[in-house]
């Protein structure tokens, strides 16, 4: 009898114990968050806005962590295979993801994503914006958006414009922009912004939407004419250039938007660690200072605003595509 009594206590104690330890172990998980290095995935060769927004908070980011957070560079595939990787990853807090427009763009543009751009994230905050600029070649006689519009309705087929490449924001913003007001423009598709940018300023192509942070100088000297700006409000960086919204296209709002995700699963107190540190770093003049050198305006969104600010813009995209007769491949 005593025998007996002596195995179930024993029994009892180590399930008490095992169960303290799983709870134990489990509390670890986002109390004492981060316990080594992050990997930051940047789903694009080094040198692009995506890497240097990275590269600009991950420094500061670190210093608030008291972790490094090292980036990683994972092109390919229009930025699906870097995606892919993250998410795929564990949802512990140690890989994370930065994005731009493709991310938003993808879905309307790849016929079959390794992954859903939803439901396969946590999303962490907004970052920064770049807004997108419509710019034209001098020589064109038009001063704004509605004397370009009127131009373009009088010789239909006639205007070009460039694109950094089928499926960019570049090429997209102006299948849009011709959906929404009726003109008919031609699409000249190139291997990058760079030589898109070249060939308007030589007169090759009329027009450009591009990321407007690029565009300033150029304007500033004359090579290219700025006819309306894709932010919410005017850029400091041009404030005598009107919104598209304020040139008559309401809704017309084009921005290139910088996000932080982790894997779906990553736990909410984790999840909130990651977005203090980035809006402490983000609060850092010498952060807002390099953001800003690239034209992006700092957000620090919630993860709800994110999320509702994904779904939004991917159900943009398809919409333009589908009204343009453009098939994702």
């Amino acid at each position: 009898m005593k025998r007996s009594l002596l195995r179930l206590f024993g029994v009892l104690l180590l399930g008490v114990v095992s169960t303290s330890g799983t709870a134990n172990a489990q509390g670890t998980g986002s109390s004492d968050y981060p316990r080594k290095s992050i990997r930051l995935v940047v789903p694009f060769a080094p040198g692009g806005p995506v890497d240097i927004v990275a590269r600009g908070i991950a420094p500061r980011m670190s210093e608030i962590l008291h972790q490094q957070i090292v980036v990683d560079n994972r092109g390919g595939a229009g930025s699906t295979i870097g995606t892919e990787m993250v998410a795929n990853a564990p949802a512990d807090g140690y890989t994370l993801l930065m994005v731009s427009g493709s991310f938003v763009i993808n879905p309307a543009m790849v016929k079959k994503l390794p992954y859903d751009s939803v439901k396969d994230f946590a999303f962490i905050s907004i970052v920064a914006e770049v807004p997108t600029a419509l710019v034209v070649h001098p020589s064109l006689p038009v001063r704004n958006v509605k004397e370009l519009i009127a131009l373009a309705k009088a010789r239909p087929g006639e205007l070009n414009y460039a694109s950094p490449g089928r499926g960019t924001v570049g090429h997209l913003a102006a299948e849009w922009f011709s959906s929404i007001t009726g003109v008919k423009i031609v699409h000249v598709p190139y291997k990058g912004a760079g030589p898109a940018v070249v060939d308007l300023m030589a007169g090759h192509v009329q027009l450009l939407f591009a990321a407007m942070p690029g565009m300033v100088q150029f304007a500033r000297d004359g090579k290219v004419r700025m006819m309306g700006q894709g932010g919410k409000t005017r850029s400091p960086s041009a404030p005598d250039v009107p919104t598209f919204v304020e040139s008559g296209l309401p809704g017309f709002i084009l921005s290139s938007s910088f996000g932080l995700l982790a894997p779906a699963g990553t736990p909410r107190p984790i999840v909130e660690r990651v977005r203090s540190a980035l809006l402490e770093a983000l609060a850092d003049p010498a952060v807002n200072n390099r953001l800003a050198g690239l034209g992006a305006e700092r957000v620090g969104s919630t993860p709800e605003e994110h999320a509702a600010f994904t779904k939004s813009e991917i159900a943009k995209w398809i919409k333009v595509t589908r009204e343009a007769g453009i098939k994702p491949e």
